[in-house]
């Protein structure tokens, strides 16, 4: 299944993705459902490996951040991403349910906030925001 913007945008297997989660079965699972869409996808451990990574001069089109991570929390990590000029759509994937941490990632520079486990379907729903 391929994911295309309405007015003819470019196919989800021409995008990038970084995924930020400090559980590897997240990051795998997050990895496989990127995969079988086609997209190019890349895998840290923390915040702060998010923030390396774009600091060494790599771009992504999509990054899935979680939010609780030892290090830098996916909150900051959002936040200092967005000071250091990152277009990237940031969608935050976490567990939490608590409308007042969910208030503050968002506030941190999200575009997307999605509760786990992510399925095709919502992470479908996150890329046509960024095709459409």
């Amino acid at each position: 299944m391929e994911a295309q913007g309405r007015h003819g945008g470019r196919k989800s297997n021409n995008m990038t993705a970084l995924v930020v989660d400090d559980n590897t079965v997240n990051r795998m699972i997050h990895h496989r459902l990127l995969d079988n869409l086609g997209i190019d996808n890349v895998a840290v451990g923390d915040g702060q490996e998010a923030v390396d990574i774009h600091c060494s001069g790599r771009t992504f089109d999509l990054i899935l951040m979680d939010m609780d991570m030892p290090i830098m929390n996916g909150i900051e990590a959002t936040r200092k991403l967005r000071e250091m000029g990152v277009r990237s759509t940031i969608a935050g994937v976490s567990t939490r349910s608590m409308e007042q941490e969910i208030r503050e990632f968002i506030e941190a520079g999200l575009d997307d906030y999605q509760e786990k486990p992510l399925t095709m379907s919502k992470l479908i729903s996150i890329i046509r925001k960024i095709n459409g």
